[in-house]
């Protein structure tokens, strides 16, 4: 059976501000990349949490049946809110440790549902540190935001 990974980044100019994100799908039997499939979008007024957030969201609903994937993130947010902070969150009805109303927390539904259907693992990278797959995710996350950027003058 093929493995899936999905590269997510989001990137921001300004926090908030035009923001967009970016998925690389890899299906890959060991060293052999069998397919790959590139996803990017993003929005005039966001942050980059919430970017990071919908690379994870669309790689997870891009799959069309349940699937083993593991999602590798550059975001400790993205990581650390999947796999350590969203059952507090959940079981305090939405609210943090300090009952704080948890940021985002339309974004996180979305993810915790998207990740439900899915066998999925959590691999967090450094960013920025010459990861191919990772600068790819960042190239398409830079493409998903750059409609929503005004013109640069010459």
């Amino acid at each position: 059976m093929p493995e899936i990974l999905a590269y997510t980044d989001g990137a921001c100019s300004g926090n908030p501000g035009p923001g967009g994100w970016g998925v690389l799908l890899v299906a890959r039997d060991g060293d052999r990349v069998l397919k790959e499939r590139a996803l990017s979008g993003g929005a005039a007024d966001t942050t980059n949490n919430r970017m990071e957030l919908l690379a994870a969201i669309h790689a997870l609903e891009a799959l069309d049946r349940p699937s083993r994937i593991t999602i590798v993130t550059d975001s400790a947010y993205v990581k650390n809110g999947i796999t350590s902070w969203l059952h507090g969150w959940k079981k305090n009805g939405w609210r943090t440790a300090a009952k704080k109303p948890v940021k985002n927390e339309d974004l996180w539904r979305r993810l915790d549902e998207a990740a439900a259907r899915h066998d999925v693992r959590w691999e967090w990278v450094k960013g920025h540190a010459g990861h191919p797959e990772n600068e790819r995710a960042d190239e398409l996350a830079r493409e998903g935001m750059a409609p929503f950027k005004p013109a640069q003058m010459p």
